[in-house]
């Protein structure tokens, strides 16, 4: 029996990020079932301060299964995520590859290695350690106007224009409630580095490069087909980091190729 239901498209946002990061991606999909959910302990999704163990990219995975599980979502699923999103994706993937048609991801991925860490990067990938030390949480939690300012830095060092997002407003009050910056940050004590020992992904995969992402450079995509089974990499032009805000276009479209397979 042929499905009543649209397909099921999942969009999963990044740091510092919100679901609404994708809100012109939704715009241009059409006739399918958007699932944009708020990642725990990310803007909206903060409740509280998650243990280490819950912020792992392992576990984002676990509850997003449960959440498509609970709404009888078990197969014909496109995902995408960028950022972290891309990593919780990826673990999405591997944990129940049969539930998924497509997947469109931007870096990072498995095959960037310990490249991050090189001390050339130190200028790009300081924020990581920052991260990771108490100071972080003690200088801009709960302070609307240094979280305004650390996240504008972020947005336009990341940015391929050097712009903030249209929404700064809205990721600046959902990230500077008391505890909600703190509770974003324990994903880097939980997800360290970028290698991984896994199998190859098997669910046919675009990758989104952008041309002009400070963090990863192009060139780190030469061991994709290392764990990706099938993946096709498509470099976006004039793009930074945030893909879905700045080139919603290339999402839009890689994700209709995927529905249309």
């Amino acid at each position: 029996m042929t499905s009543t239901h649209p397909p099921t498209v999942v969009l999963l946002h990044g740091w510092p990020g919100l679901p609404s990061d994708y809100d012109a991606v939704i715009d241009g999909l059409g006739d399918v079932r958007v699932i944009v959910p708020a990642l725990e302990g990310f803007g909206p999704g903060f409740d509280g301060m998650p243990p280490v163990a819950a912020a792992t990219a392992a576990a984002h995975a676990t509850r997003l299964l449960a959440h498509l599980d609970r709404n009888g979502i078990r197969s014909g699923v496109v995902i995408s995520g960028y950022d972290i999103g891309s990593r919780i994706a990826q673990a999405a993937l591997r944990t129940d590859p049969g539930r998924f048609d497509g997947a469109v991801l931007t870096p990072a991925y498995p095959g960037i290695g310990d490249r991050a860490a090189s001390p050339a990067l130190a200028s790009v990938f300081w924020y990581q350690h920052f991260h990771r030390e108490p100071v972080a949480a003690a200088l801009i939690d709960g302070d609307e106007r240094a979280v305004r300012t650390y996240l504008t830095h972020i947005w336009r060092s990341w940015h391929g224009h050097g712009a903030e997002p249209p929404h700064l407003d809205e990721i600046v009050a959902e990230y500077a409630r008391p505890g909600a910056f703190a509770a974003s940050l324990q994903w880097y004590a939980a997800n360290r580095g970028y290698a991984a020992g896994d199998a190859p992904i098997t669910v046919p995969t675009t990758m989104l490069w952008p041309d002009r992402d400070p963090l990863f450079p192009v060139e780190w995509s030469d061991n994709l087909s290392q764990h990706f089974a099938d993946v096709r990499l498509e470099t976006v032009a004039d793009c930074g980091h945030f893909v879905p805000v700045e080139r919603p276009d290339a999402v839009i479209a890689a994700i209709g190729r995927h529905l249309q397979r």
